[in-house]
């Protein structure tokens, strides 16, 4: 799935960046009770050991929000408020298929019992990619955080996790900026309190 592998790419020149332009501490983790947080749990390698995992923390988050604050100004607003963004691609084999697809439908599970707004479902039958992303709301115009996660027909499983403070107006530009195609056209929903 192309565009999952930019995403990646993406995430990665952000991390590589930050880390090569600035010698920042280590940050530490975020707290796994942070809003918008969700653990995807230990997931394991196939058999050829393909598995990549990408975590950016709040500091070199920032830190790539200044590097691009002059070109990108909108991209800069985003990345300065995203706390954290993690990207977990598993290939799938017969050691991992199972055991990764449950886990994959566990955190789907998790989400939609727990409050999470659905965004995308979609499911190209028989063999094409099975998205769903997940925003867990502030109000009626803010994201506190965005889960996507993809069984795509290459036979990878992909999980991405951001964390923080997201406009709907920023919702285009999230998308362009990570290339998350599922997320280029959508529009927060109006929610309506009694």
């Amino acid at each position: 799935m192309n565009r999952i592998r930019r995403f990646c790419t993406a995430a990665a020149a952000l991390a590589s960046a930050a880390v090569s332009l600035a010698a920042a501490e280590p940050a530490a983790p975020i707290a796994s009770d942070a809003s918008g947080y969700v653990d995807f749990g230990q997931l394991v390698p196939s058999a050829e050991g393909k598995f990549v995992e990408i975590n950016l923390s709040p500091g070199l988050l920032k830190f790539a929000a200044t590097c691009v604050a002059k070109q990108e100004p909108q991209a800069s607003a985003l990345l300065g408020n995203l706390k954290h963004v993690r990207v977990n691609v598993v290939e799938l084999s017969d050691r991992n298929r199972e055991q990764t697809l449950e886990r994959v439908k566990a955190v789907r599970q998790e989400l939609a019992t727990q409050g999470w707004t659905p965004m995308v479902n979609v499911r190209e039958q028989p063999k094409g990619d099975d998205v769903q992303i997940f925003a867990k709301m502030r109000g009626d115009e803010a994201i506190e955080g965005l889960v996507v996660t993809v069984i795509d027909s290459n036979h990878e499983v992909v999980l991405v996790n951001i964390v923080g403070d997201i406009k709907a107006e920023q919702i285009a530009t999230l998308a362009d900026r990570f290339d998350i195609d599922s997320l280029k056209h959508v529009k927060l929903a109006k929610h309506h309190h009694s």
